[in-house]
């Protein structure tokens, strides 16, 4: 495999045609974020577009290794997702299967990741709905058109990458939870009703101004980051994406009431959307996911890189076996004890 780097991916660029030859200047960055690729952007007079090629070792505190054909899943997903989101799905523009690269449309170049202006103290509560619409309209949309995704149903990359090194290291690190989480893993692993995105978090989320707003609290987003997608339990993308807000929370006590009116606002526009199944069914479902993903992200493989204090992390994991040993089964309930304990 041809591994792509900043001083060659211009060069490779051109050599397959797809830019033209004479659209200069042009130059290569690499872009920052995930653990699991190489993601680069090309620039040349006229435009922009980003080049991303999946690597087997990912790059994190412990070993973790996965396929590279994950990357045709990506972008799979994305190509069926588009049509329905326009605005928030990158376009896929090119394929080398050979050496496991796909080239996507860039977003807005004011776009700012998501995950570091809500560490940085910044929330935009209005923002939160249209994330939460955004899920729900992927879940539904996959839900109604099962016929369409079910070519996704395969979960093996979701498995390398979610289930071994968050479920399952949690139950080997965390003994006293490890019958709590059997069945949840169970369900994750025969559930097959919608699209479950794998990786819906703030990290993956470009915020930037929609085109007729010109403030990013009225904005829009682009959604990166596909490869863990599959057609199976979606309540799992309600947990991870609320255990990071609960996270930021914890970590900004201060602002905990803020965190709280977001994650409130996201889950209102999610159930504004979906129809598939009720509301309470998926909030209960997606309640189990929150208490497992929580500690992941202190005690898995892939610990959050903002969160160091051992208090913070305690406070983590006993809020997570709240909700994994007293069957808390709503959020409020967890709001409530997130802005009382803070």
């Amino acid at each position: 495999m041809f591994e792509l780097t900043v001083d060659n991916a211009v060069d490779y660029v051109f050599q397959r045609g797809w830019l033209p030859s004479d659209d200069r200047p042009r130059y290569a960055e690499l872009l920052c974020g995930g653990v699991s690729n190489q993601v680069l952007r090309v620039t040349t007079l006229t435009r922009r577009l980003v080049l991303k090629q999946s690597r087997r070792q990912l790059r994190t505190r412990d070993a973790w290794f996965s396929d590279l054909d994950r990357i045709w899943r990506e972008q799979e997903v994305m190509q069926a997702l588009h049509p329905h989101l326009l605005d928030v799905v990158p376009e896929v523009l090119f394929v080398d299967r050979a050496n496991y690269v796909y080239a996507m449309s860039h977003a807005p170049i004011d776009a700012k990741v998501w995950k570091s202006e809500l560490l940085a103290g910044t929330i935009y509560v209005d923002l939160g709905t249209k994330v939460g619409r955004v899920l729900g309209r992927i879940h539904q949309v996959s839900a109604e058109r099962a016929h369409e995704f079910a070519t996704f149903r395969d979960h093996s990359v979701y498995v390398q990458l979610r289930v071994d090194p968050f479920y399952v290291r949690v139950q080997e690190r965390c003994p006293d939870v490890a019958v709590a989480i059997e069945p949840i893993v169970r369900d994750m692993l025969t559930i097959k009703e919608a699209l479950c995105h794998g990786d819906y978090t703030p990290k993956n989320m470009l915020i930037h101004p929609s085109p007729s707003e010109r403030e990013v609290a009225n904005g829009a987003f682009t959604l990166v980051d596909y490869e863990t997608a599959h057609f199976g339990d979606p309540t799992m993308d309600l947990g991870l994406f609320l255990a990071h807000l609960t996270l930021k929370a914890i970590r900004q006590p201060a602002r905990a009431d803020d965190f709280i009116a977001l994650m409130r606002a996201f889950w209102n526009g999610y159930a504004s959307e979906v129809r598939f199944r009720p509301a309470l069914e998926l909030e209960q479902r997606g309640m189990r996911h929150l208490g497992v993903c929580l500690l992941a992200r202190v005690d898995g493989t892939s610990p959050v890189d903002y969160l160091s204090e051992e208090p913070r992390r305690k406070s983590v994991r006993d809020l997570a076996r709240r909700i994994l040993l007293d069957s808390v089964n709503r959020w409020e309930l967890v709001w409530q004890d997130l802005g009382g304990s803070l």
